[in-house]
């Protein structure tokens, strides 16, 4: 019997060469209204949550200035240069905040996009993944916030001395918050990307155990790319990464003993 992993594999195939069949016929398309829907969509609830982000950028500004100011001098404030620098930052809380506040709406389209190509008992997760995925996404972003944020900033600012006085400006510093957030949310997806690729039948268990001194050098590096240049701040982020690698495996080897197990029962019918 053909195992899962090649089954998906043919499945897909024959899906593809459907698809390219059928090109002439609107089969291509098809496939591209339906993306253009999902984008559409997708930017939709990004922009509803651009404007209650927008709404509360003030609140959502002193959130984020929050584990900086802890480690200023008291009284000390963020300054901005440029005229402009206040509203650009009010505008950019506006997006950011509504691509992370309709996530689970983006994330639910990304996912239903890629459902056609799964087998119809694994379209029913769509909601399941797009769920897990935004918890993921809001995990790494609250641990990148209340871990990293306060050890990285003291870190920054603890260069300042009898020379140097440390005066943070709120473009640099949004940039900055805002992209560690990002990288936090981004690479808490790790077990998702990873499971998907085993569905796919481009890894298992055993090749992820085998390579796990890859990773871990991968990890590093990854997070050294996305964390402030300090030591802390790169173990801090590569630690977790490593901890959701192991779950991965253990995840993926599941998956496989379950397909075992189902293949096992259909020959015994």
């Amino acid at each position: 019997m053909v195992p899962m992993a090649e089954q998906k594999m043919i499945k897909m195939k024959e899906q593809m060469n459907k698809s390219e069949a059928g090109a002439g016929e609107g089969g291509l398309l098809s496939h591209l209204r339906e993306l253009r829907a999902r984008i559409i969509k997708s930017l939709l609830a990004i922009a509803l949550g651009f404007a209650a982000a927008f709404n509360f950028s003030n609140e959502i500004l002193a959130f984020l200035v929050m584990p900086l100011t802890a480690v200023l001098p008291e009284g000390q404030k963020l300054i901005f240069t440029g005229l402009p620098d206040g509203f650009l930052v009010h505008l950019k809380i506006g997006v950011w905040g509504g691509v992370f506040v309709s996530a689970p709406l983006w994330l639910y389209q990304l996912w239903s996009f890629v459902a056609p190509g799964l087998y119809r008992s694994e379209r029913c997760k769509v909601i399941w993944l797009a769920a897990v995925a935004t918890l993921l996404l809001f995990t790494g972003a609250a641990f990148g916030y209340g871990l990293i944020f306060p050890l990285a900033f003291k870190f920054f600012v603890g260069f300042s001395n009898e020379m140097l006085t440390a005066m943070p400006a709120l473009g640099p510093y949004f940039s900055l918050a805002t992209s560690m957030l990002l990288a936090s949310g981004l690479v808490f997806q790790l077990p998702l990307a990873i499971i998907f690729m085993a569905s796919l039948g481009l890894v298992n268990s055993a090749i992820l155990s085998k390579g796990r001194k890859y990773a871990i050098l991968i990890i590093f590096i990854v997070a050294a790319i996305l964390t402030p240049p300090d030591v802390i701040s790169q173990c801090l982020l590569a630690f977790p990464m490593m901890i959701l690698y192991e779950i991965s495996i253990r995840l993926v080897a599941r998956n496989e003993r379950k397909s075992a197990a189902e293949e096992a029962e259909a020959l015994e019918s």
